[in-house]
């Protein structure tokens, strides 16, 4: 039987204090990380996370980090780099901003600039930083979390759905690019999700119905969290050795589907 699928690695993860990104940094910690990186906007659930994954094995770092501010980023990346002497192998990229849906006719501004300043401004500068540093030592992967709607469609969230397509498009140049690096670049695009972010969009008991029956979804489930995470797993492992350039739909089978046939 082979080893633990991530002996030995370094990881830095954005979003790490809750949802995809604290489940994320379990399953690495499980499968033997042995340093962490947790970058979140809310310091508190960082720490918590780090508690978490240092009862797993692995040392880890907190940092309250607003990865829509440029400078913040470049602060991340040094911090991260000085906590793994140099040596980084996984970055998950995961960090998303919370807002509740608004037509497009009346869609705010404010919301579509913040969205690209954390989804996809942060994107490019923590790729390019990182890929930079993992030029110098062998290579690693680097991993977004996009979504479905990168793909499609979600009524009332305009720049959500380009950012993340516009990060698609970023980390397919970027594979292509870094590949003679030993660089590979993925993303993991989650369907429907049981989260805390989607209670805060819905509502508890709404959430509740979703959880005993979600028909949209050709499974009939909500992804949980570690859905999600044990797709980053599989592609920041050596199991992922020949892939890169790809965006991996986790999503019950939504995006196959097209319509069917009204019933008369």
């Amino acid at each position: 039987m082979s080893g633990p699928r991530l002996a030995g690695k370094s990881a830095v993860i954005t979003g790490g204090g809750s949802g995809f990104g604290q489940a994320t940094a379990r399953r690495f910690a499980e499968e033997g990380t042995t340093r962490i990186v947790l970058a979140d906007i809310r310091r508190e659930k960082a720490e918590a996370v780090k508690a978490e994954v240092e009862a797993l094995g692995a040392r880890a770092l907190a940092i309250q980090c607003d990865i829509g501010q440029v400078a913040a980023c470049e602060r991340l990346v040094e911090e991260t780099l000085a906590f793994v002497d140099g040596k980084l192998d996984v970055v998950v990229s995961n960090a998303a901003p919370f807002h509740a849906g608004a037509p497009f006719l009346e869609y705010p501004d404010e919301v579509w600039f913040n969205d690209l300043a954390v989804n996809l401004t942060a994107s490019y500068v923590l790729g390019q930083r990182f890929a930079r540093a993992m030029a110098k030592t062998g290579g690693g992967a680097i991993l977004y979390t996009t979504s479905i709607n990168a793909r499609g469609a979600g009524a009332g969230f305009a720049s959500y759905c380009a950012t993340k397509a516009g990060i698609v498009g970023l980390l397919q140049v970027m594979a292509v690019e870094l590949a003679k690096h030993n660089i590979r670049v993925n993303a993991v695009a989650p369907g429907p999700a049981d989260t805390a972010r989607s209670v805060q969009l819905v509502g508890e008991e709404k959430m509740e119905e979703f959880r005993q029956r979600f028909p949209v979804v050709p499974m009939g489930r909500l992804a949980s969290a570690d859905d999600i995470a044990n797709a980053f797993l599989f592609l920041a492992s050596d199991e992922a050795s020949y892939i890169t350039g790809q965006n991996l739909m986790v999503c019950g089978g939504v995006t196959a589907y097209v319509y069917n046939v009204p019933e008369a």
